[in-house]
């Protein structure tokens, strides 16, 4: 149903190293940019290799307040992976909302992490394949 998401970020440069480092683990990378210092309207769209981008980051003038109840999940190929994702997320300016783990009230092979993205947008990668 999707075809891509968009997200506002006020330095780019710092989202693109966050988003770069965050879904490399989940097999997503950079698909296209758009990146000229000291311009506006700069972007980044991140996507599987050799295809369109699934997720975008756009430079916004001020900060987008978070939205109560919206976070963006996004598909791990395995339970690894979303460890990954938790620890290069982190590494790269995240903020931890969750550590990795099983969540059991959502089923029973539901493994996940969340982060929360240097301009505060909250963000989960999620495998539910058992094991």
């Amino acid at each position: 149903m999707l075809h891509h998401v968009s997200l506002g970020c006020v330095d780019i440069e710092r989202s693109a190293h966050f988003y770069d480092q965050a879904l490399a683990p989940l097999g997503f990378g950079r698909v296209w940019s758009d990146l000229r210092p000291g311009e506006t309207g700069q972007a980044v769209g991140y996507g599987p290799a050799g295809d369109g981008d699934k997720l975008a980051i756009k430079q916004v003038a001020a900060p987008v307040p978070p939205q109560p109840g919206f976070h963006l999940a996004l598909v791990a190929p395995s339970r690894a992976a979303v460890d990954h994702f938790h620890a290069a997320a982190l590494a790269a300016g995240g903020t931890d909302n969750g550590p990795p783990g099983l969540r059991p009230d959502y089923g029973p092979h539901y493994y996940a992490a969340f982060v929360v993205d240097p301009d505060g947008h909250r963000l989960e990668a999620v495998c539910q394949w058992p094991g």
